[in-house]
């Protein structure tokens, strides 16, 4: 391959730009086309969301990794360099957005011209909003038979306070007006502030694993030149690297004779080990040390589930996948746990069930491993009132992610429940269920605005643990699909929690054991045995299911005993007969319940933690 010289892009006639928008209103589509125009990649009619390269994103049609790539275009007889970086839309990857806005001087906000303004929308233009960046609104699918730009245009005028004739108006699907966009990004972004003449300053912005070659970091330069051959440091570890390689991504890989300050690429330095690559690390030059760049604020997980190989002796390599993982996924935070029935393990967290799902699909393809994933729970916290806990754990809150370490009612002040603050986007004729839902699910309203005669945001208070199973399809489902949920971290609120244990024949099964509201207990705990009682298989002695809060039960289900039918040579006779027959078997089966254990088989363990969905 012919490397490129990127020294004919001096900073002045760069442009790094993101494009951010709700799921499904066409990011990946544009960047398709911007790709096209600028001759990046080919015309064929192949080219659908070229920049969604992992087997996840092409089957679920969605975008999970932020991807970037670089641009060539001439406009009014100059050559510019662009940078594009294409973005998730989903609400649980919103890590990736604020990450990618990082390494940008300037957004495109994309608005479907038939939905209008949804949840996500409104989140991602306050993430840009916050950074300083220079916002370009575009309409898209303008060639759909319902699509309505005037109302669009008005509604990003009342939410954002951007004037109307901003607005452009394309079909990234036919590319229509595309080529606008383009002209609008070199017109109205800044070029990044920076000098090839300072020392080396490089942002780490993303990183993956290949097998062959180590780590494959994203970085943006914000001064100096990098190439192969110099000797580089990570402000992080403080260790010591020589450059192998540098290039840009033209969606592939293109190595280039140096990058300069101002442009964005890849870097391969030997990076062996996987905890090398940190995500917001800075690097420079060896003996020209520089101010770490401020890096990123360390992410908040959602949602906590345990992990565990299906086979114990698959844990090594499950360990391996689990660390090259989340080096691409940064996202993820991982702590080691080992539970009676299923082994050692890990407890991870995530920003929230999308995310969740979209991790254990990506371990199954991509790295061939199968595991049991638990019931997803969330971070609670207690506030301690005995002198002596608080001395043991050094403090006086402490956060609680597995409910085995639930401290009792009597050592505690108050639990305290994370919160989020959930903004719902949907047509006015669902809101009355919509609201019925949320008071369902504890939520306190907060706000109601309609955005135009038509549309309605509402925001509301919810606590975590009740939207963070099936909060989501529920919504969908009863607003036939229209409204959209979105939400942020909102702190903790104390909240009347208990664990509730569940017994078989008055012995606690600890993996059972769920954190749970009061008001919610009974019916999880009756739903909890019933589901228990299907999937236990049967004894010779009865077995009795309990769910029970502290000492009080309150649901019961019995699995009733295997007998042999001892009465079968007993015909015509004395009653008392058979009576002693049966009083026999029931002395025998209650001795048995005594010394009997029940064994939890590993796969009802299994179908009873996977999720509740089947209610």
């Amino acid at each position: 391959q012919e490397k490129l010289d990127m020294s004919m892009y001096p900073v002045e006639s760069i442009r790094n730009f993101s494009i951010i928008a709700h799921v499904d209103h066409g990011k990946s589509t544009l960047a398709d086309r911007l790709l096209e125009i600028t001759g990046t990649i080919s015309k064929t009619d192949h080219n659908k969301q070229v920049l969604d390269k992992l087997q996840v994103e092409r089957e679920r049609g969605i975008t999970v990794k932020a991807q970037s790539a670089s641009l060539f275009y001439n406009h009014e007889g100059i050559n510019y360099l662009l940078n594009l970086i294409d973005t998730p839309g989903h609400v649980d990857f919103s890590y990736e957005v604020s990450r990618s806005l990082s390494a940008c001087q300037g957004v495109i906000l994309v608005v479907d011209a038939n939905e209008g303004i949804q949840a996500q929308t409104v989140a991602n233009f306050y993430l840009a909003f916050e950074a300083q960046l220079s916002i370009i609104p575009v309409i898209n699918k303008i060639d759909l038979k319902n699509a309505d730009p005037e109302r669009v245009e008005k509604q990003i005028e009342k939410l954002f306070d951007i004037p109307t004739d901003e607005c452009i108006r394309i079909s990234a699907k036919q590319g229509t007006n595309v080529e606008k966009v383009l002209q609008k990004v070199i017109e109205k972004i800044p070029p990044p502030q920076c000098n090839t003449a300072d020392p080396l300053k490089a942002l780490v912005f993303d990183s993956t694993f290949d097998h062959y070659r180590g780590v494959v970091a994203n970085i943006a330069l914000f001064g100096g030149e990098i190439a192969k051959g110099h000797k580089i440091v990570s402000a992080h570890t403080k260790k010591r690297y020589e450059v192998n390689e540098v290039g840009i991504l033209t969606p592939n890989e293109q190595p280039t004779h140096k990058l300069y300050a101002g442009q964005v690429g890849y870097l391969i330095a030997g990076m062996k080990e996987v905890a090398e690559a940190q995500i917001g690390d800075t690097l420079f030059l060896y003996k020209q040390p520089v101010e770490p760049l401020p890096g990123f604020k360390s992410v908040k997980p959602m949602v906590f589930a345990g992990m565990y190989p299906i086979d114990q002796t698959e844990y090594n390599n499950l360990r391996s996948a689990l660390e090259r993982l989340t080096l691409n996924d940064s996202s993820v935070t991982v702590h080691r746990d080992s539970s009676l029935a299923l082994g050692a393990g890990w407890r991870l967290g995530f920003l929230g069930l999308l995310h969740m799902e979209v991790f254990h699909q990506r371990l199954e393809q991509e790295y061939n491993m199968s595991v049991i994933l638990t019931a997803p729970t969330v971070p609670y916290k207690a506030v301690l009132s005995s002198a002596k806990l608080i001395k043991e754990y050094g403090k006086d809150q402490i956060t609680i992610i597995n409910p085995a370490q639930f401290p009792d009612k009597l050592s505690v002040s108050e639990y305290l429940e994370p919160t989020v603050l959930g903004t719902i986007v949907t047509p006015h004729e669902y809101i009355g269920k919509i609201i019925t839902l949320c008071q369902d699910r504890r939520a306190v309203q907060k706000d109601m605005l309609y955005i135009d005669e038509n549309r309605v945001m509402l925001k509301y208070l919810f606590p975590l643990n009740e939207i963070v199973v099936d909060f989501y399809d529920a919504l969908k489902s009863l607003s036939s699909g229209y409204a959209s949920f979105d939400y942020e971290d909102a702190g903790y609120q104390s909240a009347d929690l208990i664990k509730m244990d569940i017994l078989l024949n008055g012995n606690p099964v600890e993996e059972l054991a769920t954190i749970i509201h009061n008001d919610k207990a009974h019916a999880a705990g009756k739903l909890l045995c019933e589901r228990l009682k299907e999937t236990i298989p049967r004894q010779l002695f009865e077995i009795a299911i309990q769910a029970a809060i502290g000492k009080k039960i309150i649901a019961r289900e019995t699995l009733k005993a295997y007998r042999k039918n001892v009465v079968a040579k007993c015909y015509g006779g004395d009653i008392t007969r058979r009576m002693k027959l049966l009083k026999r078997q029931a002395e025998g089966k209650r001795l048995m319940r005594k010394i009997g254990n029940v064994e939890v088989p590993r796969d009802a363990f299994i179908r009873v933690l996977k999720r509740e969905t089947d209610k």
